[in-house]
């Protein structure tokens, strides 16, 4: 039993990673917010994002910092995490319910959409930004730590021969025109 159960810690040590999030590389993180500020403390306790339900299907994404957003105002929020995926998926990013409906903040592109190769692209190692914009009456206050948006994977479709314009992406948001 202790051979098996160690065999066992040995395959998923070596598993193929099917999808999921990691946190972008400090020094990354480090040029996208920028400055002469040390954002050690800062980048040490971004949280992954998780589920918060047993049946929940969107992965929540947390605030990396306090703020607050005002009616009429926008705020592009960096999360700190790279997603990867299968190259058949994508994962959409929506706002939670609750800040939609109570305080009527959007993200500008109404869903965000990452694709599977996103992840570990030369430009930005996939950093995953949320744009947000208050359209409501109510300022929007959030703490660091607090969920913002979530996340759900999904498979697509391609069509009947299917040749895409670019082989590879070579960049960031736009990089694909």
């Amino acid at each position: 039993n202790i051979w098996k159960e160690k065999c066992m810690d040995i395959k998923e040590i070596f598993m193929d990673k099917i999808r999921g999030f990691e946190k972008i590389s400090f020094k990354q993180y480090q040029k996208d917010i920028g400055g002469d500020v040390d954002l050690s403390q800062e980048y040490d306790i971004i949280k992954l994002p998780q589920r918060a339900t047993e049946k929940s299907s969107g992965y929540d994404f947390f605030s990396v910092c306090d703020f607050q957003l005002n009616p009429g105002e926008e705020i592009k929020l960096p999360t700190g995490i790279k997603i990867y995926m299968q190259d058949d998926e994508e994962l959409l990013i929506f706002p939670r319910s609750s800040v939609g409906f109570k305080y009527n903040v959007k993200i500008n592109n109404t869903i965000g959409k990452i694709d599977a190769d996103y992840y570990n692209n030369e430009d930005n190692e996939g950093h995953v930004w949320i744009k947000f914009t208050n359209t409501g009456n109510k300022i929007w206050e959030v703490k660091h730590g607090e969920a913002i948006a979530q996340g759900s994977f999904y498979k697509y479709l391609k069509a009947d021969n299917d040749i895409p314009k670019n082989k590879e992406r070579k960049g960031g948001l736009g990089s694909t025109n």
